[in-house]
């Protein structure tokens, strides 16, 4: 499958503000299932562009805006081609996951962070179902399908920084929380689990649909990979209940969403901002560039 995406992320400030230094996660990964063809990054006021690949895999580019500016506008512009993964054995289990780590290489990925801290029921409720799968496999997926039938996807219902044992009580989140409760749950039971960030080509992101036009709107994605021994890293979204295919874009991962916001930064002068970012998807080409405006209610707070 052929996807161009379009991200553009737009801020503006009440004041004049200077040496604003940014850091982007936008680019797409290569891997067996995923080929970028295409990756330009524009920045509005210019600036000077470097790039590296953090110790998770993930591309960041950087660059600082030294002049006097109240507005900042991020435009990634991209073109992937995606085939379906291939699928790990269902003959692996969970001492063969021991025996492979026995080196610790995966430890990062076994401990609790921010915002994948675990305690009961959560680790309980994991335990049950690992215990009583025949092999990893079964069990990865029994615990994404009983992530995905505990939580209800609601936008507003949570915000940044909440544990995944609040988000469990409560049973609502954002794709965001998902992950993090899954990756908690797989974690507790010394099963790696690392947390993904990209793009879902679908009409809903809790839904799944094929879209009927080419070009739509979407917002950024997050899903879970788990590593299966012998076999590597396996990408689930428990969102959907379904394993990542061919219309998941991998962008970034690493241990939880803190390694892979897409975009972070400091500058000097007045302390307020907004954002509004704009993410389009397209099978055949991308129409002309949507700069997202600032919701109402914050400029409002901005020209206070």
């Amino acid at each position: 499958m052929h996807l161009d995406i379009r991200y553009v992320t737009h801020f503006a400030y009440p004041t004049p503000v200077w040496e604003s230094q940014n850091s982007v996660r936008a680019c797409p990964i290569d891997s067996d299932s995923q080929k970028r063809l295409e990756y330009i990054l524009e920045v509005e006021p210019d600036a000077d562009c470097r790039w590296y690949v953090d110790r998770w895999g993930t591309r960041v580019d950087t660059f600082g805006v030294v002049d006097p500016h109240t507005e900042l506008i991020v435009t990634v512009t991209t073109s992937v081609e995606t085939t379906e993964p291939p699928q790990p054995p269902s003959d692996t289990t969970i001492l063969d996951l021991y025996e492979e780590n026995r080196d610790g290489r995966l430890w990062m990925y076994l401990h609790s962070s921010r915002h994948t801290e675990w305690a009961d029921p959560i680790v309980d409720i994991a335990g049950e179902v690992v215990s009583g799968s025949e092999d990893l496999v079964t069990a990865i997926r029994d615990i994404t399908s009983l992530v995905n039938g505990r939580l209800e996807y609601q936008p507003g219902a949570t915000e940044i920084g909440v544990t995944p044992t609040a988000v469990w009580g409560q049973q609502a989140g954002v794709c965001q929380d998902f992950s993090h409760v899954m990756i908690s749950m797989l974690r507790s039971q010394g099963i790696p689990a690392r947390y993904v960030s990209g793009y879902f080509y679908a009409t809903d992101v809790a839904g799944g649909g094929t879209p009927e036009t080419s070009e739509i709107t979407v917002q950024t994605h997050a899903w879970v990979e788990v590593w299966v021994p012998g076999f590597g890293w396996w990408a689930i979204d428990p969102t959907n209940d379904q394993v990542a295919g061919e219309r998941h874009i991998t962008v970034g991962q690493g241990r939880d969403y803190d390694d892979v916001l897409p975009m972070r930064g400091v500058y000097y002068g007045d302390t307020d901002q907004a954002m509004a970012t704009h993410v389009v998807m397209s099978l055949s080409g991308l129409g002309a560039r949507t700069i997202p405006e600032i919701d109402p209610a914050q400029q409002r707070q901005l020209d206070q």
